[in-house]
């Protein structure tokens, strides 16, 4: 496919998010046009770098690769550390520039290390799932898990390039490639109605990798929350969209203690779930309740969620970043492609609808 380039504002100044086959080829040209350099320090996790480590020979870098592991287990403050102590045995200053490769655990890790090292440095995002490439390496959010819950240290601290190469996607195992598409189906639901059509009339073509299918939703997904967050970088008001099914996902992955969900498949149940709560307030139509999850059916099977008890992800939910000075904010959908915030969503409006999951009372 020809590149795609789009472009994100932010309050550290603007970056360009480029998508295209065999973009990671010309990501050293990418950086010298960008300015970044000439000190770079490349990241990744030992399984990632051991599939496309060959790749990143003409970037630059000052050394080989600091590999740290991945997963949600490892996005941890620990984790963190690590990449501190290779910047500070490799004296990065603060011309020095981190290149973050790998999935949505490794951009939001090295995001946050590269946030906090020497007050910030710059950082760039390559990544190489598909979660990564349409949701999480844009918009500057970077953080770590906290053992009570996902995501609760952090900080915005915004990349200064994203490049995102669709054809390391033929390397991901088929679970970690479906996870992605949840968030697919989540922009299709808050703003771009016609993904969800995209998706169901060309899912075969999608699961076998096929360019012409997939990357035309990773570049419709980077469109959309680039315009999010470059009107509301910082969450006071539409970036909140961008949250639906993560409410009630975030508390699976918590009360899961983060070893059972790959991140899309707890945004899969949290759709599923904001969409059921939604209905029974009336504020969701039943069709596209129905359409949704039909969708994701037809993506493959969910982990189980039997043993989870409602108490244990209402308590996760108490915790969770978008409440704010008390006051749970919670997107539900109104159609297809639009939405609206609940901020009178009852307790026991949430345990019905993680009842309806088939989570345990």
């Amino acid at each position: 496919m020809a590149a795609t380039r789009i472009g994100v504002t932010a309050a550290a100044g603007a970056y360009a998010v480029l998508i295209g086959d065999s973009a990671i080829d010309t990501l050293g040209h990418e950086l010298d046009q960008a300015g970044l350099g000439p000190r770079r320090i490349l990241v990744s996790s030992p399984r990632v770098w051991k599939l496309h480590g060959k790749r990143f020979k003409k970037v630059g870098a000052d050394r080989s690769a600091v590999l740290v592991d991945d997963g949600e287990r490892a996005k941890t403050i620990a984790s963190v550390s690590r990449v501190h102590d290779a910047l500070v045995k490799a004296n990065a200053d603060r011309a020095t520039v981190v290149i973050a490769v790998g999935g949505g655990v490794i951009g939001d890790l090295v995001g946050f290390a590269a946030a906090t090292y020497l007050r910030g440095l710059r950082v760039v995002h390559v990544p190489t799932t598909l979660l990564a490439q349409v949701d999480s390496a844009i918009g500057g959010k970077t953080g770590v898990n906290h053992p009570l819950g996902k995501n609760l240290i952090g900080s915005f601290h915004a990349p200064s390039l994203v490049v995102a190469d669709p054809t390391v996607l033929g390397t991901l195992p088929r679970r970690e490639f479906r996870a992605g598409l949840y968030e697919v189906l989540k922009y299709g639901v808050i703003a771009e109605p016609t993904l969800l059509d995209r998706v169901r009339t060309t899912l075969p073509a999608i699961f076998a990798r096929d360019a012409a299918a997939v990357a035309p939703l990773v570049a419709a997904s980077c469109r959309i929350k680039a315009d999010v967050v470059s009107a509301d970088e910082r969450e006071s008001g539409l970036r909140r969209i961008l949250n639906f099914g993560h409410t009630m996902g975030h508390a699976l992955e918590a009360a899961t203690t983060y070893k059972r969900f790959r991140h899309g498949e707890a945004v899969g149940y949290g759709m599923l779930a904001a969409l059921s709560l939604g209905v029974a307030r009336g504020v969701t139509p039943q069709s596209l309740y129905d359409e949704v999850v039909d969708l994701i059916t037809r993506l493959g099977p969910l982990p189980p969620v039997s043993d989870i008890s409602t108490k244990d992800a209402l308590a996760a939910i108490g915790r969770d970043k978008k409440v704010v000075a008390g006051t749970l904010h919670f997107v539900a959908a109104t159609a297809r492609g639009a939405t609206t915030t609940l901020t009178d969503v009852t307790a026991k409006e949430l345990k019905a609808a993680l009842k309806k999951l088939g989570l345990r009372a």
